[in-house]
């Protein structure tokens, strides 16, 4: 925040009584804990710096992410330690155990939040740039050695515990000892004198730090030892024993020594806490300014605030030459208004779900000044909400420049140089001057002080004298800061500052909305329009005489009546257009929706297409595997048998790998529409192909690239990591342009999900541990598949080292895989005899 001291960054005016920025101050000031950052908030102060902005700004936006991952963090022990710190620094000096244990406190305070700057929740690693630098100072601290004095040594009576000192402790178990023993010596007494009938009371008791018992006076020599006074009736003596003196005087020494300790430690405690003075000084002020953002991201979450752009005062065009507005505010809405609504609410709610649910149902505001305007001139009916616009601007603006995010959905704001505001009743009665000299006094000093980076806000500019020369003198006052190149918002009723408006560049005509049915203010604000005050007909409702409405209409001359008929007229008309709008605006949604509707569950068609030609697929091919498997074992001859094996193995490899090129064709097919005759499907002819060459498929209507000629009338292609062989027929078209995008690719860019074919995705390694011998050769055999359509040059099989019956068996039936070129151990660091590493055939 704007610190008070820092004069030169300082607005020259704030208008902060009639922006009410003390109210909202305290509004956030509530949502603190110590009376540090309390004081902070309430000291908040709107500047002119834009870098000192901006850097509030960021703090204020990263502590907002720290509160959306369910971050928060304890203040209520931060409290201004500087006098005690002060204090410790003298040497010698001893601080009480309470103010020790609150020190101590705060420098707990102080490690957890290093701790959470060093081990940022999740998700916040490199989202709080600005929030570390300003706790660098804490991320220096260490106060282990001052915590470890005294955590835990210091009860919250303020005594210390046994644990303060090995040497506390054991005077303290001496000095326990010693009471025992006085006690036990004092009850033998007791009794005797009790058994005699001596005693009063058999009570042991203190008197002058000494144990003594109760003696009755007329016993009192049947009791050698000291007299410590005696009841107020004359009756009982209090007797230390002589046997007990002795005991009592070291029972005294030991607490003599148990104070010496005691002092000893406070003041090495003391001394403690001033060698890391400066440290807890520095952590004490970041914990401040950090809780100063954390209560404004509280308050940022809690009316859905959002960060405010500053501009150089000039419009812009964004990327797609849209113009930004110098000045805009969308859906802004006024922060104490807001809150209170949204409290009333609350208390309505019968439930708590309703609670929960309340809304404050405000009207939000939007205003944008387009071009190079910097005058609004806003109208319309009374209680309609332009003293509302007016003073959620202003507000809006000191928000900004101190740092605060805004209540809006999204807001574009120059800096001002300053903020004056005349708004209200400003009538004065002890200065003898009227609501009309008052407001006429205060323009009059705007007018002087301002300059083109003010910001001006002018309530019934004119009103509260003869409307005639009212308007002349508003007309005046306007161009003045027109001239001057101020911004300024200007609320009236009068028609010739709604006539200036319209004739003048750089000033935009403005209407708050008030529906007459029902005659309350819709405090919708329309820019580019005039508002009616519509007195009359608001008057007429309400039930005024219709003769003095008749009289009040006859006397309304007959351009007035034709300008406020003229204004009525266009507000229903842009009531109308704005209703149309709305309908057709839900109507494109509607339609926009049942497309949506439509293209996923056509796509999901698609898919579940084809997963079942696919699965088809997969069973088909298991199919024949068996079977062909099945033939192989009926063959007697084993030299037979292993020979046809590995012809099968090579068959139904190739078989497969056949299967899926034609599978992923037909699919591609279908989605690309070369199966539906697709004129780029079908480019011309051309006879001469090369290695290398991108050709166009006829089937697919897709470019591929040649990877070899098989024979004269065949050629193997690829699309992406999708291999396939192709008739020369097929190829229609032959470029030496760069390949275009993977037609799967393209598709699935297009959010069509197609199956290229299973091993898309084969990965390099699988892990067989815990498997059978047999469920890890059947693993193993589907994999080397998978990875060898895929065109893997080699895989990595981890099977873990355990007896090594699992090895053996995998690497021989590795070894006669057909398509296996090598079988070899993984060097010690990347698995050694736990993996074997397989290289492919290519």
């Amino acid at each position: 925040m704007i610190p008070k001291d820092n004069e030169p960054a300082r607005l020259r005016e704030t208008s902060a009584l009639a922006l009410e920025w003390e109210r909202l101050r305290e509004t956030i000031a509530g949502r603190t804990q110590s009376p540090l950052g309390r004081a902070r908030v309430l000291a908040m102060e709107p500047g002119r710096d834009l870098r000192t902005i901006e850097q509030q700004q960021q703090l204020a936006q990263e502590m907002g992410r720290y509160l959306a991952v369910g971050g928060d963090f304890g203040f209520g022990g931060l409290f201004d330690a500087n006098s005690l710190l002060d204090k410790a620094r003298i040497t010698g000096a001893s601080l009480e155990p309470l103010e020790i244990r609150r020190i101590a406190e705060l420098a707990e305070h102080i490690s957890d939040w290093k701790q959470l700057i060093t081990e940022p929740p999740e998700g916040l690693a490199d989202q709080w740039p600005a929030v570390t630098a300003l706790s660098a100072p804490v991320a220096a601290t260490n106060f282990y050695r001052l915590l470890q004095l005294v955590s835990g040594k210091i009860e919250a009576d303020g005594s210390l515990s046994d644990e303060a000192s090995p040497e506390l402790a054991r005077i303290r178990r001496a000095a326990e000892r010693q009471h025992k023993a006085i006690e036990d010596s004092l009850r033998r007494q007791l009794r005797a004198v009790a058994d005699a009938g001596g005693a009063q009371d058999e009570l042991i008791t203190v008197r002058g730090e000494r144990f003594v018992i109760p003696v009755k006076t007329e016993f009192r020599k049947r009791v050698p030892g000291v007299v410590h006074g005696s009841s107020s009736s004359g009756q009982t003596v209090f007797v230390e024993p002589m046997e007990t003196i002795e005991q009592n005087n070291e029972l005294v020494r030991l607490l003599d020594e148990e104070q010496a300790e005691i002092h000893r430690i406070l003041v090495a405690m003391t001394e403690a806490i001033g060698e890391q003075a400066g440290s807890i000084a520095r952590g004490t002020e970041v914990l401040a300014q950090i809780e100063t953002h954390l209560a404004v991201a509280k308050f940022a979450r809690d009316l859905r605030c959002v960060r405010p752009t500053f501009t150089d005062g000039k419009p812009h065009r964004d990327e797609d030459g849209k113009e930004l507005p110098a000045l805009s505010l969308e859906a802004a809405r006024h922060p104490l208004l807001e809150q209170r609504m949204l409290a009333e609410r609350r208390e309505a709610a019968r439930t708590r779900r309703e609670r929960e649910e309340a809304t404050s149902g405000i009207v939000p505001l939007t205003i944008a000044l387009p071009g190079t305007a910097k005058q609004l001139i806003i109208s319309g009916p009374n209680t309609g909400g332009k003293t509302v616009a007016l003073k959620t601007v202003g507000l809006l603006a000191l928000m900004a420049q101190a740092g605060l995010p805004v209540p809006a959905a999204a807001a574009r704001l120059p800096i001002f140089s300053a903020v004056y505001a005349d708004i209200g009743d400003a009538q004065s009665i002890e200065r003898n001057l009227s609501t009309f000299s008052a407001h006429i006094t205060n323009v009059n000093r705007i007018a002087r002080e301002a300059d083109n980076r003010a910001l001006v806000l002018l309530d019934e500019l004119g009103a509260a004298t003869d409307p005639e020369e009212g308007a002349a003198l508003a007309v005046a006052i306007s161009e003045r800061f027109l001239q001057m190149g101020a911004w300024s918002l200007i609320t009236t009723h009068l028609t010739s500052l709604k006539i200036y408006a319209a004739k003048h560049t750089g000033v935009v005509n403005a209407a708050v909305g008030f529906d007459e049915k029902t005659l309350a203010p819709t405090y919708e604000l329309r820019l580019g329009v005039p508002g009616a005050s519509s007195g009359i007909n608001i008057a007429e409702r309400l039930g005024l005489d219709p003769a003095m409405i008749r009289a009040a209409r006859g006397s309304v001359t007959t351009q007035s009546a034709d300008i406020a008929r003229f204004l009525d007229e266009l507000h229903q008309q842009l009531t109308t257009v704005a209703a149309e709008r709305e309908q057709i605006r839900l109507r494109e949604q509607e339609v926009e929706r049942e497309r949506r509707r439509l293209e996923i569950e056509g796509r999901q068609e698609q898919r579940n297409r084809a997963r079942e030609l696919e699965v088809k697929l997969a069973s088909l091919m298991k199919d024949f595997e068996f079977q062909m498997r099945d033939s192989l074992k009926a063959v007697e001859d084993k030299g037979t048998q292993q020979k046809l094996k590995g012809e099968a193995d090579r068959r139904i490899a190739r078989l497969k790998r056949e299967f899926q090129e034609s599978f992923n064709q037909t699919v591609v097919a279908h989605v690309t529409g070369a199966d539906k005759q697709d004129k780029n499907a079908q480019p011309h002819v051309v006879n001469e192909i090369s290695v290398g060459d991108m050709v166009m498929l006829r089937s697919m209507g897709r470019e591929a690239r040649v990877d070899r000629q098989v024979n004269s009338g065949t050629f193997e292609v690829s699309i992406g990591p999708m291999k396939m062989r192709v008739p020369k027929d097929d190829i229609a078209q032959v470029t030496k342009a760069a390949p275009k995008q993977n037609p799967i690719q393209a598709a699935r860019g297009r959010g069509i999900n197609v199956v290229a074919r299973e091993s898309d995705l084969v990965p390099g390694e699988i892990n067989v541990i815990g498997r059978t011998a047999d469920e890890a050769r059947d693993e193993v055999e589907r994999f080397v598949d998978q990875a060898f359509l895929a065109g893997r040059p080699s895989i990595r099989v981890v099977h873990g080292t355990g007896m090594g019956v699992l090895r053996r068996t995998l690497r021989d039936y590795l070894r006669k895989h057909p398509h296996v070129v090598s079988v070899t151990e993984p060097p010690y660091n990347e698995g050694g005899q736990g993996a074997t590493l397989v290289e492919l055939r290519s």
